[in-house]
């Protein structure tokens, strides 16, 4: 599998690039990483077909979007059979206030990130959604007094 340390000096500059804006013109893009237009666009669609840009996103203000609080959720399994994190797994997929959910190692089995509108609406995920899944023991929740750092992309040193 390839991976951005096979790729070269342009083609890292490209996704860094694309990054910070994916909406950028082509030509605009051709320009910052100093090719034409052409091969820039073929090599913006190898990227594409090899994986390396999975999508195009548009990011919105989470305020604007009635999903101000956002808070991260420890999550405690009964057990962690293959049946039971399958199960689990498919309730977090259905719910539209989780935007991340990882399996952990570690003192918890699972992190997720949610956002909702405000604490009641958060009170009513936990109480209605979360505490309705048989499987889970136990909850810690941490919610966010400021965002210091919340970024999407990802490193890649050109």
């Amino acid at each position: 599998m390839k991976t951005v340390l096979d790729l070269d000096r342009t083609d890292r500059r490209i996704l860094n690039s694309l990054q910070k804006n994916g909406r950028l013109a082509n030509v605009d893009l051709a320009r910052e990483v100093n090719l034409t237009p052409t091969p820039c666009l073929e090599r913006v669609k190898r990227l594409e077909k090899e994986g390396f840009i999975t999508q195009y996103v548009a990011l919105l203000d989470p305020v604007k979007a009635n999903a101000a609080l956002c808070a991260y959720i420890e999550v405690q399994l009964t057990n962690t059979s293959t049946e039971t994190v399958r199960i689990f797994n498919k309730h977090m997929l259905a719910l539209p206030e989780v935007q991340e959910c990882q399996l952990v190692a570690g003192g918890f089995d699972y992190l997720i990130k949610i956002r909702v509108a405000d604490m009641q609406h958060y009170q009513r995920f936990l109480g209605e959604k979360l505490s309705s899944i048989e499987s889970i023991s136990q909850t810690h929740t941490y919610v966010v007094i400021e965002d210091v750092k919340s970024i999407t992309a990802l490193s890649i040193n050109v």
